[in-house]
């Protein structure tokens, strides 16, 4: 196995793992990759009162790592857990939403000790296979996880649309945009549906708010006025026994969620 695998070029049918689109529609499926995930990434932290900036510098780099490793050979973006927010709040006795945690390193001590847990499961994995943790997490398990995690986005994504009919009323044609490119149109504007979508649902609201003075108008000062390049800030762990026992526990969630989405990633590939 290659850490850096040579893909064969093929423009039509059904792509597989060794194989790779023409450089542009590469491009355009990146693209969305990352409007798909930075929802998820930057929410998650903006719940348990961390700095986005840092969770997605440390998803970029964990997912490269995790790209060197399986030698390319798994199409998978590693990105925030929900599985931790619950029981990073009780640890740390945040209010979410409330800004910056002032508990972050406690949390992060549990959430470290819950890592070394769930990489000494994965070289047990390595050396005994996985029919046993298969046995103990059937389908029926960690589809039932990866389901009920989509669910439990669902509130947050009503909560977030915004306070007036205004926003009520955009979020709903923007997943009218998304849907209705899915349904009509076919080839490599079908498999960009969501970056395809959001953009027409993003030209309907500047159109409605910047020409027609409807709701909100799109503003870039603050994207002008934001610092480019920059470190952002890191914490040192604080090893708290009471948090730890929170936080370690979820590597049994953590378990049931990625080998479900392996699990979804094969069957799709």
């Amino acid at each position: 196995m290659s850490y850096f695998p040579t893909w064969k070029l093929k423009t039509s049918g059904i792509i597989a793992p060794d194989e790779r689109l023409p450089i542009g529609q590469t491009l355009a499926l990146g693209v969305q990759h990352v409007v798909a995930m930075f929802g998820s990434t930057v929410l998650a932290p903006l719940l348990m009162g961390f700095d986005p900036n840092l969770c997605i510098l440390m998803s970029g780099l964990g997912t490269l790592i995790f790209f060197l490793l399986v030698g390319g050979h798994v199409p998978s973006y590693l990105g925030s857990s929900f599985a931790f927010i619950g029981v990073v709040i009780s640890a740390t006795g945040y209010v979410a939403g409330s800004g910056m945690n002032p508990n972050i390193p406690t949390a992060l001590g549990g959430i470290v000790i819950c890592g070394l847990i769930y990489a000494i499961v994965g070289l047990i994995v390595m050396s005994t296979g996985v029919r046993w943790i298969e046995r103990l997490m059937p389908p029926v398990v960690t589809g039932a996880v990866v389901a009920v995690i989509g669910l439990n986005l669902a509130p947050t994504a009503v909560k977030g649309v915004g306070p007036t009919d205004f926003d009520a009323w955009i979020a709903i044609l923007t997943v009218l945009c998304v849907g209705g490119v899915a349904v009509y149109t076919r080839g490599l504007i079908q498999k960009l549906l969501i970056l395809v979508g959001l953009s027409l649902a993003y030209v309907i609201y500047a159109i409605l708010t910047n020409g027609m003075g409807l709701g909100t108008p799109i503003n870039f000062a603050k994207i002008s006025e934001a610092a480019w390049f920059g470190m952002p800030q890191f914490e040192t762990p604080v090893f708290s026994l009471s948090a730890i026992t929170l936080i370690a526990p979820v590597v049994i969630i953590l378990v049931g969620e990625n080998l479900g989405h392996i699990k979804a990633v094969t069957a799709m590939t």
